[in-house]
Formats: C-alpha cells, structure tokens, sequence
C-alpha cells in the first residue's frame, strides 16, 4: 500500500512539473512575441495623415521624426506632431506604422538602427516617402542633411547637400488592405534584424504629452490637428509647431519663418544643446 501511495505521489510530481514546464514556456513565448510584434491592436483605422509644414532644424544633430496617428482606449487616435529630435550619433529613425491583418489594425513601434527598415510603405513625408529616408546621412560623427526635402537654415547648419526626391502624394495611414499594400524588400528585412534601439526618452515624453492634449484627438479635430509638428519634443504651441492643412502648398520646407530668425540669433545655443543630448543618448544606450 506504501509503495502504491509513493508512486502516485512521484507521478502527480512528474505531471505537475510537466505542466509548470509548459506554463513557464508559454509565457516566454508570449513575453517574446509581445517585444518584437505589435504594440496595439484596434479595429478602427487611422485617419489619413495632415499635410503640414516643417519647423526649421533647431541645429546640428537634430533628426526629423515625422508625426503620426496613436491611441489611447479612453480616446481614440491622437495626432503625435512631427519633431526635431537629438539622435544617437551613427543611427537613423525607422518610423513605426499601422498594419492592417485579421481584421484588426496593429501599431508595430518605430526604433533607431544604423539603417531604415520597414515602416509600412508609409508616405510620413521630409524624406521619409515609403521606402527608406531621403532627408540626409551621417558621414562620420556629423549628420548631413538634404536642404531638397529638409527646412534647414544654413546659418545654423553647415552640413548640407541638395539632391532632388519625387514626393509621393499618397497620405494612407496604414499598410495591408484599403491602405498601402507594400511587402519589406529583402534589405528592409536584413536592416529589421540589425541591433535596434527604442524610442529615446524625449520621444516617449512627446508621446505622453500629446495623449493629454484634447485638441490633438482625432475626434475634436475631425483629422486635422491644430498642432502637426514641432521645433522640438513637447513644444505645443502654434508658434513653435506647424499647424496642418489639405493644402498641398503647406509642404515647403520654409513653413515657420518666425521660429527661423529666432534660430539664427542663437545657433551656438541650439548645438551646445544638440551636444548635451547626444552625450545624454550615449549614456541610455549603454544602460
């Protein structure tokens, strides 16, 4: 009778472990599939993406990071206005974009990486028209910027080139079916496999501050947000920022020249601030 109760006791452990086994696994799964898959899924598409203007380079370092659609399940989609940030010296900002699939719209987040991805076939504009960025390239530590598709003062900024870009006039919000049916070359996909690193911490703060921002929701401005982009990360005002427009004319590059006279009595200051971040993104990666 011992030996009957020591055996069901040894089997109940073994089924127990197995089954603790296969928890553990399936949670890992599900862990890994969440950091490198999509963020968000909804079943409402995006609003088509505002035409707005670009407020001029703040300074050297500074890359652009186009707006585009978010959302929060108390509101809906928010408009994340376009922006300057201070990059990681070396590397490029892949945008994130909406797919459709299954019936349900998926946010799959933007990431910064030696090279530009994938982001949907997206048409974000100022270099970014679907396939790859067209707005400038690093040549050593300096990052160089096309003045074709770029509102860049050369008082500001020395390193520029021009070379001409076909824009693109499709402005889809999202990839997959009723959108932009475009499929990752295999570069794109050989640059999705490269080491990547997350939004920067200014970015998820812009993020945060547009989700608390009512009139940038999708239902109090019906698509067209007020504020479409901004000189630098948080900067919601109409003066600092690019208000937007159906008008195709809202494009050019020199849409704010107000904040450019500004930013040409203080060049030193916007690259001694340009410095001061780069150090600080060093030091996030290294984490």
């Amino acid at each position: 009778m011992k030996m009957k109760r020591s055996v069901r006791r040894l089997v109940f452990g073994l089924v127990l472990g197995v089954l603790m086994l296969s928890v553990s696994v399936l949670s890992l799964s599900t862990a890994s599939s969440a950091q490198i898959g999509i963020g968000i899924s909804v079943r409402i598409a995006p609003p088509a993406l505002p035409v707005y203007a670009q407020p001029i380079c703040p300074g050297p370092g500074y890359l652009w990071t186009p707006g585009y659609w978010a959302w929060s399940d108390d509101g809906g989609y928010y408009w994340v206005p376009g922006t300057w940030v201070v990059a990681p010296v070396g590397m490029l900002w892949t945008p994130g974009y909406w797919g459709f699939a299954g019936g349900l719209y998926g946010w799959h987040p933007g990431y910064w990486g030696p090279h530009v991805g994938f982001y949907g076939g997206i048409n974000y504009g100022f270099g970014y028209g679907g396939i790859g960025f067209a707005g400038g390239e690093w040549r050593g530590g300096a990052f160089f910027y096309n003045r074709a598709v770029l509102n860049v003062n050369v008082t500001n900024v020395t390193n520029v080139y021009s070379r001409t870009v076909i824009v693109n006039n499709t402005h889809v919000a999202f990839n997959g079916p009723g959108g932009i049916e475009a499929r990752p070359t295999r570069q794109e996909e050989a640059y999705g496999r490269e080491r990547h690193t997350a939004a920067l911490a200014a970015q998820s703060e812009h993020e945060r501050a547009a989700s608390q921002n009512r009139q940038l929701f999708a239902s109090e401005n019906h698509g067209r947000p007020a504020i479409a982009a901004t000189a630098r990360p948080g900067e919601f005002s109409a003066r600092n920022g690019g208000s937007s427009s159906f008008n195709d004319r809202a494009t050019a590059r020199p849409g704010n020249r107000d904040a450019g006279n500004r930013e040409q009595q203080a060049p030193k200051k916007a690259e001694k601030q340009a410095k001061v971040e780069q150090k600080r993104n060093a030091r996030e990666e290294r984490r």
